[in-house]
Formats: C-alpha cells, sequence, structure tokens
C-alpha cells in the first residue's frame, strides 16, 4: 500500500514535537511493515525511507496527491471532500461545534466519545529511538513535561503539589518568568526550568525522575508526555479528565483533581519503575499503533464510511475543576 502523510509542521523532529513525531514514527513503521510512504510536509523536511513533497496549502489538495498513492491520511481537516480514499486524524479540541469528515478517527475512547464516535486509533511511539532505561540511575526529583504557557497543562498546579509534597521538580517546557497567557513569576529554587527540550536533554532527564506530575486542566485527547514518562519508568500523578484513565492505570500512577490527594499520593511514592515503563512498551508502541491505522486504511479502500455521521465536538473540553 502507498500512503501520504500530510501535516503543516516540517520533518523530522530535531527538539520537542507531538504530532510530528507520531507521523514519523508511524511511517518509519509501515516501511518496516513492507508498505510505501510518502509525506506532504512544509518545504525544507527531509526523510531518509520515504518521498518528501511540499505542501501547497493555497492549492487543491487533489492537484498535490500524486499518481500511485492508495490512500491519504490527514493529520488535519482539509475542509473540502476529496474524490481519492482520504483519513483524517484530529488531534485536538475544538472549541466550536463544527462537523468534521466521516472518515475522521480520534486518538483516545474518551476522544471519540466527546465527538460522537466511537472511533480511535491510539497514538504509539518508536521505543528504540528514545534508547534503554537505566532503572539504577539515582531520581531525586519530579518532572512536568509540556507547554507550560498553555493555562490548560496548568504547570502552576504541578508546582503546588511538588511543593505540598516537599520534592522538588524540573519543568520541561517552561521558563521561571512568564509573559504569555497569563503572568507567572516562580520564586521556589525547588523548582527548576529547562525550557523547550529535546533530544538526550529530554531524555535524561526523564530518566532521573521519581514521576510525572500533570495536573492537566482540560480532556487530553491523548498525552505524548504521559506515555514518555512511563516508558522512562515515571508514573504519573495527574487528572483524571479525557485520554488520563486509559493510559495510566492504578499501578502506574494515581488520577485526581484535588492538589492534596496527588500531593499524598507523591510522598507515598511506591511505584514500579519497570511495571510503567512495561506497560507502555507492550500497550503504546509504534507497530501496534501501525497495524491499527492499516485496519483504517483498509476500511475506506473498501468504500465504508468509519462514521455514520460527521463527528462533532459535544461540549467544552477546557478549564476544568482543579481544587488547590
Amino acid at each position: 500500500m502507498h500512503i501520504l502523510l500530510v501535516n503543516n509542521s516540517p520533518i523530522p523532529v530535531y527538539g520537542y514535537g507531538g504530532t510530528e513525531r507520531v507521523i514519523w514514527d508511524l511511517g518509519k513503521t509501515l516501511v518496516q511493515q513492507g508498505h510505501r510512504v510518502s509525506y506532504l510536509v512544509p518545504e525544507g523536511s527531509t526523510c531518509d525511507f520515504g518521498d518528501v513533497l511540499p505542501i501547497r496549502p493555497d492549492e487543491p489538495w487533489e492537484g498535490q496527491i500524486p499518481k500511485g498513492v492508495d490512500i491519504t491520511h490527514f493529520q488535519f481537516n482539509p475542509r473540502t471532500e476529496l474524490a481519492k480514499p482520504y483519513l483524517v486524524t484530529e488531534h485536538g479540541n475544538a472549541r466550536k461545534p463544527k462537523p468534521l469528515p466521516l472518515n475522521t478517527v480520534f486518538l483516545s475512547r474518551d476522544h471519540a466519545a466527546r465527538y460522537g464516535s466511537t472511533e480511535f486509533v491510539y497514538n504509539g511511539l518508536d521505543w528504540s529511538g528514545y534508547g534503554p532505561v537505566d532503572f539504577g540511575l539515582p531520581r531525586p526529583r519530579y518532572h512536568f513535561l509540556g507547554k507550560a504557557a498553555w493555562g490548560v497543562k496548568n504547570v502552576r498546579g504541578a508546582i503546588k503539589v511538588a511543593l505540598r509534597a516537599g520534592v522538588e521538580l524540573d519543568v520541561l517546557g517552561g521558563t521561571r518568568i512568564n509573559f504569555k497567557r497569563g503572568f507567572r513569576w516562580t520564586l521556589s529554587r525547588k523548582i527548576h526550568f529547562h525550557g523547550m527540550v529535546g533530544g538526550t536533554q529530554k531524555t535524561g532527564l526523564l530518566n532521573a525522575s521519581r514521576g510525572l506530575i500533570f495536573p492537566v486542566r482540560w480532556h487530553e485527547p491523548f498525552g505524548l508526555a504521559v506515555i514518555e514518562s512511563l516508558y522512562f519508568g515515571c508514573p504519573v500523578f495527574s487528572t483524571p479528565y479525557g485520554a488520563l484513565p486509559e493510559l495510566v492505570p492504578l499501578h502506574c500512577g494515581v488520577l485526581s483533581a484535588e492538589a492534596d490527594v496527588l500531593a499524598e499520593a507523591v510522598r507515598n511514592n511506591r511505584f514500579d519503575a519497570r511495571a510503567c515503563h512495561q506497560h507502555v512498551v507492550d500497550h503504546f508502541g509504534a507497530e501496534r499503533m501501525a497495524r491499527n491505522y492499516l485496519r483504517m486504511y483498509e476500511r475506506v479502500l473498501a468504500g465504508e464510511k468509519i462514521n455514520a455521521q460527521p463527528p462533532v465536538i459535544l461540549g467544552p473540553a477546557r478549564e476544568l475543576p482543579w481544587r488547590q
């Protein structure tokens, strides 16, 4: 099968990157499974296992799909019907209830349900690219991983939990003084800021962490930060929103919308790092993701519509309760 993956961000990922990392690992794994993959992405992108075509957002999609492509997989709503077979993955939470294409899939069971759908494919990552985990390393701190300037990620709540639990926190994805989307100035020297991190700096910090503190205030569509942290043996202390209950079983963390509950769980952390690691290796790898997307591609190529009705978000997904 020849699959064209379409996205608005360049590849490969050299630092922080969510959707870009997922579609890179998806394409690479599909090629390993015997398929052909091409990318339609911004100019300047490169790939050593598939063809790369420059995306032209102002031109019709039909003219940008090469001959011989069996199915086109968009990572956003193309906002037009195509005569050629295509699939859309919705990666976010819409602010307004606008219908999506019938052939849209989501990132988790909860994500799909909030759009009135049952169709989803869990993200997966190529864990070989993260290297082995050293379970013998000292783990003196906890961490937060995400875009700290984005209010729904609730870095303020993560800092509150860490200070209440009496532990030090590495903030991966934020700075000590923040002027974006609301002023924040963190004085405590127990909170260490690393900015936007990637590569060996990121994996080194994760491998030296005792756990992820992640009290998001929105329905997380999936949670790459969660599975990356679990891979490095870090239990998760988070809110029970969106896909989090699907990613974090009881033996891998604690979910609560109350800061006191999460702080107590952090203080009493006795989770098995190896069990956390094995959970994501078993359930959230790139090979499983690729197999599940192939099933979706085959359904589309057989003439099936993935959803009977256009999916549309059913309610608000942001500013969810958080008790400090």
